[in-house]
């Protein structure tokens, strides 16, 4: 199913954004789904546990293997992305670290393209190299060097579409090619796309990964992870979740799935406001460089055009002539947006690079990740577009 088409069942977008995943008569007869504030389920008699052990009926018996509310907004996802299943994960790194976790033993090796979160490389290298994985790191488009990789040991390979900050669309139909010519399994990290603006799981790639904390819970007020996927492929994941508990709360599952409900609604005025600004960054004297896949100067605007909705609301620009300092006089100058980690929320963001994500890096790994000292990186919220515009230009308008 293309994005752009109903469900085999014939819901679109919107409707699956609402009503995906949730039962129509609800307990209570309430219309949004309760919160189950327990930690543990009872069971009727010693009959009913045994049934329950031996059929495997869908209900739940300790909070860390599930919760009601948590099946329903897993459910929700992986229609959203099209996919069987999704796992969801108190945040997006611990999703990851569950993945690589269920899959990866001492001796095998996953590879990387380049333009990646800072911590997910940390955690492959540092921390999953002390157990033996080895990770390769290739020039991301690069599908010539992922492949010369590729080796009998290696059991992943990983890439955001698009990446962060620079948004790089990678080519998700060639990527998952890639790893079923060799039998080897895909990951995209597609939390800057969303489920709204791409589908990997459509071009064949075999697991996709979101931090919901960003577009999907839509808000800034949560933090959550998913994965989703076919159902065989992520059930040893999800049973490594419930020994780990890197499970979320009832709570913040009931603010994420009321943040789903407006997602299509939010990610039409995220990809409007992120397009707005990056032409009007494009155009503007001060500016050296934009990096936004919507834009036709961009590396992979044919890609980005061919295979994405829309092209969300980051926006990596570059201030010509800049030291890291006068970069931060127009981060300060801002009236809109505030300064702090993170994206995709209704409240836009920025932040230089340099600062908040790689000042403790060297200069020569700084160059290498294509981290500049002039670098910014906005996330558009949903604001009015006419406001964001003029506050730029007021801050720009001060160096």
């Amino acid at each position: 199913m293309s994005r752009s088409t109903p469900s085999p069942n014939g819901e679109h977008f919107s409707t699956l954004a609402v009503h995906a995943g949730e039962a129509r008569q609800k307990p209570g007869d309430s219309i949004t789904d309760p919160i189950f504030c327990t930690s543990t389920f009872t069971f009727e008699s010693t009959a009913s546990l045994l049934e329950f052990i031996e059929k495997k009926l869908p209900r739940e018996e300790y909070g860390r293997y599930g919760n009601p509310i948590e099946k329903t907004v897993e459910k929700k996802l992986a229609a959203l992305d099209g996919g069987e299943d999704a796992i969801l994960f108190s945040t997006g790194m611990a999703a990851i670290v569950g993945l690589l976790t269920a899959k990866l033993n001492s001796g095998d090796e996953i590879i990387f393209f380049d333009e990646c979160y800072h911590r997910s490389r940390e955690f492959c290298v540092k921390h999953l190299g002390r157990f033996g994985v080895t990770t390769h790191q290739v020039k991301t488009g690069d599908y010539d060097a992922m492949e010369r990789a590729i080796n009998s040991k290696t059991k992943l390979i990983v890439s955001e579409s698009p990446t962060n900050p620079h948004l790089s669309v990678i080519d998700c139909e060639r990527f998952a090619a890639l790893g079923k010519k060799h039998g080897v399994e895909t990951l995209i990290d597609a939390t800057l796309a969303t489920p709204y603006n791409i589908r990997p799981l459509n071009c064949g790639v075999d697991y996709v990964w979101h931090s919901a904390t960003k577009y999907l819970a839509g808000h800034n007020d949560l933090l959550a992870g998913v994965l989703v996927g076919s159902r065989e492929k992520l059930d040893p994941i999800r049973k490594l979740r419930g020994i780990l508990g890197s499970i979320n709360s009832p709570h913040n599952i009931y603010l994420l799935i009321r943040g789903l409900k407006t997602f299509e609604l939010r990610m039409e005025r995220h990809n409007q406001n992120g397009l707005a600004v990056a032409q009007f960054l494009a155009a503007h004297p001060k500016i050296e460089k934009v990096y936004y896949p919507g834009l036709e100067t961009h590396p992979y605007y044919d890609v980005a055009r061919r295979t994405m909705r829309g092209f969300g609301g980051l926006v990596t620009f570059n201030v010509r002539g800049a030291d890291w300092k006068q970069t931060a006089r127009v981060i300060d100058a801002v009236k809109i947006p505030r300064i702090g980690p993170s994206l995709g929320g209704v409240e836009s963001l920025i932040e230089q690079p340099l600062v908040m994500s790689y000042f403790d890096y060297s200069p020569e790994d700084r160059k290498r990740f294509g981290i500049d000292d002039n670098m910014i990186r906005m996330s558009c919220g949903i604001e009015n577009t006419q406001d964001l515009l003029d506050d730029l230009a007021q801050a720009l308008a001060q160096l």
